[in-house]
């Protein structure tokens, strides 16, 4: 599937973060990379998942390599597909998109803010017990996706965010809790979720 208009500028906005610093531009042997990997089927959000991985291990070296371009990616771009490819030999491909149609656009038609829904939803379906040693640190993962998917859910709000802080203060106000105080933070994040959730309509039903 040809990728979109807006996955493009997704790719474009995390290769000026990580690479530059400035307006994402694109050179010529860039694009013909960004047309190899459509060619080829490559989802989006794995071609930008391999771009923070690389630039993650690139910022662990001392003497990193100064020029970077997209084609450098393709190692990583290839082990992020292959490992998807077992997930899915493994049993069956989970829904991780299940629910986002109903989200309302703009925020439904973001590849970022989608990517972020799958990536809490993969982990929510992985959770492991509570007896088992790892518990603690998926359950850790799973609240950091869901503050991610929040976050730019939030930000899709623009200006209406600042009405709906507004009359949540004045609730909590009105219940006496002392802000900044830690019964405030835990009732803040609690409902401010909630009408975030609301304002896009998320499924966050039992999270």
């Amino acid at each position: 599937m040809p990728y979109t208009r807006e996955e493009k500028d997704w790719l474009e906005r995390e290769w000026a973060f990580r690479a530059w610093g400035r307006a994402g531009l694109l050179s010529t042997d860039d694009y013909r990379q960004v047309l190899a990997w459509e060619a080829e089927g490559v989802p989006m959000d794995l071609v930008v998942s391999a771009l923070n991985a690389f630039f993650d291990r690139r910022g662990k070296r001392e003497k990193p390599r100064t020029f970077v371009a997209l084609k450098h990616l393709d190692r990583d771009v290839a082990k992020a597909v292959k490992l998807r490819e077992a997930v899915v030999r493994a049993g069956p491909e989970l829904d991780a998109g299940k629910g986002w149609d109903q989200v309302k656009k703009p925020l439904r038609e973001d590849p970022a803010a989608k990517a972020a829904f799958e990536a809490w939803q993969r982990l929510r379906a992985a959770a492991p017990s509570p007896e088992s040693a790892g518990y603690l640190s998926h359950h850790d993962q799973e609240r950091e996706a869901r503050a991610a998917l929040l976050a730019l859910a939030e930000e899709a709000l623009g200006p209406a965010a600042e009405g709906l802080k507004a009359e949540l203060r004045q609730r909590l106000e009105a219940s006496d809790m002392k802000e900044g105080g830690l019964v405030w933070k835990r009732a803040w994040n609690h409902h401010w979720a909630r009408l975030v959730g609301a304002a896009w309509n998320l499924p966050l039903e039992g999270a």
